[in-house]
């Protein structure tokens, strides 16, 4: 850019624009090696040293941890082979009061929704099959190894029929009579067709675990259901060693909605299924609660328990030796 005036004594600016150079054609020859400009593909002999001491460094760290991930690795398998050598399918390294259990069976009911929302909460319309198809499917599933051995672990060849005379032979393992669940079976809809339900009772499985009894008519809880005491007093003493269950409604006004109970094939669990030591074939005791004329159009809630000496009691929301169900029948 330059200033200059013209006659009338008026300034001027002229800009002068660069003289651009027109750029070589490309050349392989030039991008080789550029003899005006000393570059060998483009770069300098020092610039290339720098990338080779950059490349050898990087080169080095890839070296240094291909090896260091090669040997964490070959440490974890070790540790995890030394793990699985510690452990076995057939009984768990921890038991009883070493165990995350514990020695305090829960106990559980059948059938619980899949949905996690409708949480301990039967609720059907027996009047619809709609509403009850899911509540006999559930139990249908849930049942099916009682019902059809070759379902279990060697077809139930371990299993065999048992009583307090005859408990099971080492190496075998007490059948679950089905034939005597009478009105609870699937020919019936277990009873969800007649707003007559049953509601299927059991003890959590620990390894190992032995009842402590109520086999005493003269020991027997204050607080065990003046019913439950009955039936216990008219048995045989032989058949005393039983896990007790009782259901009730938790409140007293649940109590008189519930109606009569009836426990099939009877209120306890005997004690030629005890213990579990996980032997093939296995199947827990269960209880088929049988409710027979429980109210229409409300809400019951329910309390199950077991009764054993050794099955510690707490009702509430940290519940131990119960469970908790709610019963709503339209």
């Amino acid at each position: 850019m330059a200033n200059s005036k013209d006659k009338s004594g008026m300034s001027q600016v002229t800009y002068e624009f660069p003289y651009m150079k027109p750029q070589d054609k490309f050349s392989l020859g030039k991008f080789l090696y550029n003899s005006e400009n000393g570059t060998i593909m483009s770069r300098t002999p020092k610039d290339w040293e720098i990338v080779l001491v950059i490349k050898e460094r990087n080169g080095k760290l890839l070296i240094f941890y291909a090896i260091f991930y090669t040997v964490l690795a070959a440490l974890f398998a070790i540790c995890l082979q030394g793990l699985f050598y510690t452990i076995t399918k057939e009984y768990p390294k921890w038991q009883m009061e070493r165990s995350l259990i514990g020695t305090n069976p829960g106990v559980g009911f059948r059938p619980i929704s899949e949905d996690t929302t409708q949480g301990s909460l039967i609720w059907f319309k027996a009047s619809d099959p709609d509403s009850i198809r899911p509540w006999t499917k559930l139990l249908d599933d849930y049942l099916a190894p009682y019902q059809n051995k070759s379902l279990l672990p060697g077809g139930g060849k371990n299993q065999e029929m048992c009583d307090f005379d005859s408990p099971p032979k080492p190496g075998r393992v007490c059948a679950v009579e089905v034939s005597k669940w009478e009105h609870c079976n699937a020919e019936n809809d277990y009873g969800y067709s007649k707003s007559s339900p049953c509601i299927f009772v059991k003890l959590n499985r620990i390894f190992n675990w032995v009842p402590d009894f109520y086999d005493d008519v003269n020991d027997l809880p204050d607080d065990m259901p003046e019913e439950l005491k009955s039936h216990i007093a008219q048995l045989d003493a032989s058949k005393r060693k039983q896990v007790w269950i009782s259901c009730r409604g938790e409140h007293p006004s649940d109590r008189e909605a519930i109606g009569p109970i009836k426990y099939i094939p009877s209120h306890g669990m005997a004690s030629y299924y005890y213990p579990f030591t996980n032997i093939p074939g296995y199947l827990s005791p269960i209880i088929a609660v049988h409710l027979e004329r429980p109210a229409l159009n409300r809400l019951i809630n329910i309390e199950c328990r077991a009764w054993a000496k050794n099955i510690q009691y707490q009702g509430g929301r940290d519940r131990s030796g119960s469970v908790h169900l709610e019963l709503m029948i339209d």
